[in-house]
């Protein structure tokens, strides 16, 4: 756990997918107002207030998902993400976009995955980290395995993590006068 402590210590930007990490992975379809169907998903509050403090923090944070959805769009509004990226299967041109943008190296980038297209992007990174519900094959290159699952606060323990290990954590606690 030191060298995890260590390589998160460094980060400045953490990047994520969205379905499995945000997301417990359902998808929902309901009746638009017009009668077709809409695709929605559900997102967990306290990962969203987590989000915040890395935003407070100037830890950038984004995603890359391979579906597009306005569902996605609307929740990296709301948590103040730096980068949204939709509709991209083919996770390393985007990896490498994002990273030249921000002008980071790898070893200030977490990568959060659940999936086989997430693995690509989780080895050019300097953190690569899987969520409790990913594939066992994802876990196996991971550097840090979440105890939550996706969409039930594997999202909020990441940024747990990087806060605690950058000297944040007193702080935030001290904010919500918890001692």
């Amino acid at each position: 756990m030191d060298d995890v402590k260590a390589l998160a210590a460094k980060v400045k930007l953490l990047l994520m997918d969205v379905d499995g990490v945000l997301t417990d992975g359902k998808l929902y379809n309901v009746p638009g107002p017009d009668g077709r169907m809409a695709e929605t998903k559900g997102f967990d509050s306290q990962d969203g207030i987590a989000l915040q403090w890395l935003n407070w923090k100037g830890i950038a944070a984004g995603l890359i998902s391979g579906r597009q959805s306005p569902a996605t769009e609307e929740r990296a509004r709301q948590c103040k993400f730096r980068y949204v990226r939709q509709g991209h299967i083919e996770k390393i041109p985007i990896l490498e976009e994002i990273m030249k943008d921000a002008g980071l190296s790898k070893e200030q980038v977490a990568f959060i995955g659940d999936d086989f297209t997430d693995v690509v992007a989780m080895r050019r990174v300097g953190l690569s980290i899987a969520t409790a519900n990913a594939r066992p094959e994802v876990k196996r290159i991971a550097k840090y395995v979440t105890s939550a699952p996706g969409g039930q606060g594997a999202v909020r323990e990441v940024v747990e993590l990087l806060l605690k290990s950058q000297g944040y954590w007193e702080e935030i606690l001290k904010k919500y006068e918890i001692e």
